[in-house]
C-alpha cells in the first residue's frame, strides 16, 4: 500500500485537559484577502499589547497562551488552544484574558471550549435553560462586548452555521445576552482573575548545578518543560538521568552546585515534592544532618535531572524528527492496513516501516515537528554559549520561601468549595420546587375558569381505558406490548377447571381432575367443542357472580357503594332470574359513579397540594378543578 494514502489522514491527538479559543473581527465579508489578513495581523498585536502585562509575569503550567492566523480560505479570526494539564488556574486566567479582549474591542465576538465541551455551560449549570444541553449547543455560545451569549432556540430552531450565529451576536437588534442569574455564575468563577492567577505560583529556593541555574535565568518559563519530563519519566529517561552528561558539570568540566530562588506553579511545586527519588550516584548531596540544606538540594536535583531528561530526550525526538506526529502516522498505517499478515519484527515489516518512515521525513510535517521538538534543545545551547560563572549565582538577598502551608491544608479550601455547589443546588430545587407548584397552581386555576368543559365522564371512561392495559414489572403496558405476550392464558380451560371445582357441571371429582390433565393431542377434540366451552363459560360467570353477591350481603360493604337503578319491567337479572325474585339490595354497583365519587374525594382531601389522586388523573391527561363548596 502506498503509504501517502494513510498519510492524508493524520491528524495530530488533542491531549485531554486542552482550552481552545477563536476570536472572530467584524470584517466586511467582501473584504479582499489581503486586507483581512493585514486586519488580523494589527489585531493580532492590539490583542498582544493588551495582554502583555499579564502576560509577562505569568508562569503556564504547561502551554503559554498563543494566538496564529486562521486559514486564507476560512472565516476570519484568530485562534489557538492550551494545554493547562494539571492547573485550572491557567484555563480560568486565559478565559479572564478573553473576556477583557471582548470588553475593550466591542466588535470582537470569541468562542471558547475545552476537552469537556462548553465548560462555561458547565459552570452555570444551575441556571441555564431546559432547552440548552451538550446536543443543542453548538455555536450559541459566544462572549461579546464583555458578556456571555447564548443564541436561543427561538432564533435558529436547529444548529446555526457559524457566520449566522456571529451575525446574529452582533445584531444589537437581537437579544441573545445569557440571563443574568448565568452572568453572575461565570462572573464569580474569574473573580479576582487576571491578577488573582498569582495567587496560583511558588517560590522556592533550590540548589542546582550552574548551568541549570543559567538557563532558569534566562527561560524561567523552561521550568515547566522540565518538571513534566522529570514527572513523567520512564526507564529510558531515568537513564540520561543517571548519567548527566548535560547540565552537571560546568564548562570547566568541575560540579559547581549554586543557590537560586525559582518560581514555578502550585501543580509543579506539588509533583515534585510529592514523588520520591534517589539521586543519581555522580550527584553530589550534602548530609541530611543539615536539614534546609538538604531540602534545598534534593528539590534541586529533581529539577536539574527533569531539565537533563527534557534535553536528551528533545535531542534523540529532534533528531529522529518523529514524536507523535510519527506515530499519528504509523498508527493510521496499520488501521488502513498497510501491516496486515506481516509479523512485527519480521524483514517485510521492517521493510514497510522503512518505507513509510522514509515518506515521511520528506515531508514538510516533519520538518515542522522537527523544529518544534527542538526549540527547547537549540535555545539551551544558545543559553549555554552565551558566557557565565558560579559568581553570578552568590545566593545572597534571595527572596525567603512561600509558605507552603495549601499543600497539606487544602481540605478547608475543597470544603468551602463543596458548600458552595451544595448550595446552587438547593438554591436550583428550591427553585424548581416552586415552579412546580406554581405551575400546578396555574392549572388548576385554568381549568376552574372553564367549568363547562369539565366532563366525569371522560375520567370514569380513561379510567377503564387504564384498566384495561396489562401492567408488568415495568409499570402499565399497552395491550400490544411483548412484554405481555410472555404469558397466555387459555381462558375457557381456566373457566372449566374453575367450575369443576365449584361442582357446577355436577359432575365428580375425578371427572373435573381428567377435564384438567389435557395436552396438545386433545386440540382437536377442544377445537370441537369451543362453542359448548363458551357457552359453558357464560354459565359459570354468571353463577360465580351470583355466589359473590350472596356471601357479601351479609357483610357491611353493600352500604358503602351507590347502586344503579332498575328499570321497572321484569327484566332478566345476572342469573335469568325475574327482577322480583332479586333481593333489592343485590342491586348491580354502580361502577362508574363510586370510581369518580372516590377519586374526587381523594383530590379534594389533598388541599390543592400533590397527591395520589391528581397524580393519577395527570398521568391520563385530565385536570380537575379545584375544590369548592359547591
Amino acid at each position: 500500500m502506498d503509504p501517502t494514502s494513510a498519510f492524508a489522514g493524520v491528524r495530530r491527538e488533542t491531549p485531554d485537559d486542552t482550552l481552545f479559543y477563536a476570536i472572530y473581527p467584524s470584517l466586511a465579508p467582501s473584504l479582499p484577502a489581503s486586507d483581512a489578513l493585514s486586519s488580523l495581523s494589527s489585531l493580532h498585536l492590539q490583542l498582544d499589547a493588551l495582554f502583555a502585562p499579564f502576560l509577562s509575569s505569568f508562569l503556564f503550567h504547561r502551554d503559554p497562551f498563543h494566538l496564529s492566523l486562521s486559514a486564507p480560505r476560512s472565516l476570519p479570526h484568530l485562534h489557538g488552544s492550551t494545554h493547562f494539564a494539571h492547573s485550572i488556574s491557567d484555563e480560568w486566567f486565559i478565559v479572564s484574558l478573553l473576556f477583557l479582549a471582548s470588553r475593550s474591542f466591542p466588535h470582537l465576538v470569541i468562542r471558547l471550549w475545552d476537552s469537556d465541551g462548553e465548560f462555561l455551560l458547565i459552570e452555570a449549570a444551575f441556571s441555564l435553560p431546559p432547552w440548552l444541553n451538550p446536543d443543542t449547543s453548538t455555536n450559541r455560545v459566544f462572549l461579546h462586548n464583555g458578556q456571555l451569549h447564548i443564541i436561543p432556540t427561538q432564533l435558529f430552531p436547529s444548529t446555526p452555521t457559524l457566520p449566522e450565529a456571529i451575525e446574529a451576536v452582533r445584531n444589537d437588534q437581537i437579544d441573545t445576552r445569557a440571563s443574568e442569574a448565568v452572568q453572575t455564575a461565570i462572573q464569580r468563577r474569574i473573580q479576582g482573575y487576571p491578577d488573582k492567577a498569582k495567587e496560583n505560583l511558588h517560590r522556592v529556593r533550590v540548589r542546582v548545578p550552574v548551568k541549570v541555574a543559567q538557563v532558569l535565568k534566562m527561560e524561567p518559563c523552561l521550568i515547566a518543560l522540565a518538571v513534566e519530563a522529570f514527572y513523567d519519566r520512564d526507564v529510558d529517561m531515568m537513564k540520561h538521568a543517571a548519567k548527566m552528561d548535560k547540565f552537571l558539570k560546568g564548562t570547566d568540566g568541575e560540579i559547581e552546585i549554586v543557590r537560586v530562588s525559582v518560581t514555578m506553579t502550585r501543580a509543579m511545586y506539588g509533583q515534585l515534592v510529592q514523588q520520591s527519588f534517589q539521586a543519581p550516584r555522580c550527584y553530589p548531596m550534602p548530609s541530611r544532618e543539615d536539614r534546609t540544606a538538604y531540602t534545598e538540594a534534593e528539590l534541586g536535583m529533581k529539577i536539574a535531572c527533569g531539565f537533563e531528561m527534557l534535553y536528551q530526550e528533545r535531542l534523540r525526538a529532534g533528531q529522529e524528527g518523529k514524536g507523535a506526529t510519527w506515530e499519528a502516522f504509523k498508527k493510521s498505517l496499520e488501521q488502513s492496513g498497510c501491516f496486515d499478515g506481516l509479523l512485527p519484527g519480521s524483514q517485510e515489516y521492517k521493510r514497510v516501516l522503512e518505507e513509510a518512515s522514509t515518506y515521511y521525513k520528506s515531508t514538510s510535517l516533519f520538518s515542522r515537528t522537527r523544529e518544534i521538538t527542538s526549540a527547547p534543545v537549540r535555545r539551551i545551547d544558545e543559553i549555554l554559549s552565551l558566557p557565565y560563572s558560579a559568581e553570578d549565582f552568590n545566593g545572597a538577598g534571595l527572596p525567603p520561601n512561600d509558605d507552603e502551608s495549601w499543600l497539606y491544608d487544602g481540605e478547608d479550601e475543597l470544603n468551602s468549595a463543596i458548600l458552595e455547589r451544595e448550595k446552587e443546588m438547593q438554591e436550583y430545587e428550591s427553585k424548581k420546587k416552586q415552579k412546580n407548584v406554581k405551575q400546578e397552581g396555574d392549572d388548576a386555576g385554568g381549568s376552574s375558569s372553564l367549568p363547562n368543559e369539565f366532563n366525569l365522564g371522560d375520567i370514569a371512561a380513561s379510567m377503564q381505558e387504564f384498566v384495561r392495559k396489562v401492567s408488568s414489572f415495568e409499570g402499565a403496558e399497552v395491550p400490544d406490548n411483548s412484554n405481555s405476550k410472555d404469558v397466555q392464558l387459555d381462558a375457557d380451560q381456566f373457566f372449566k377447571a374453575m367450575e369443576s371445582v365449584l361442582n357446577r357441571h355436577g359432575d365428580d371429582g375425578e371427572d373435573s381432575n381428567s377435564e384438567m390433565d389435557f395436552d396438545e393431542s386433545e386440540g382437536s377434540d377442544f377445537d370441537e367443542e369451543h362453542g359448548h366451552d363458551e357457552e359453558m363459560g357464560d354459565m359459570f360467570m354468571q353463577s360465580y357472580s351470583d355466589v359473590l353477591n350472596k356471601e357479601l350481603s351479609s357483610t357491611s360493604i353493600k352500604k358503602s357503594f351507590v347502586r344503579a337503578e332498575q328499570p321497572n319491567d321484569h327484566a332478566e337479572g345476572p342469573s335469568n332470574a325475574r327482577a322480583e325474585d332479586v333481593d333489592e339490595d343485590l342491586t348491580p354497583v354502580d361502577v362508574d359513579f363510586n370510581l369518580m365519587q372516590s377519586l374526587l374525594d381523594s383530590f379534594s382531601s389533598q388541599q390543592g397540594l400533590p397527591g395520589p389522586a391528581s397524580n393519577l388523573l395527570g398521568l391520563m391527561g385530565l385536570k380537575v378543578p379545584p375544590p369548592n363548596k359547591d
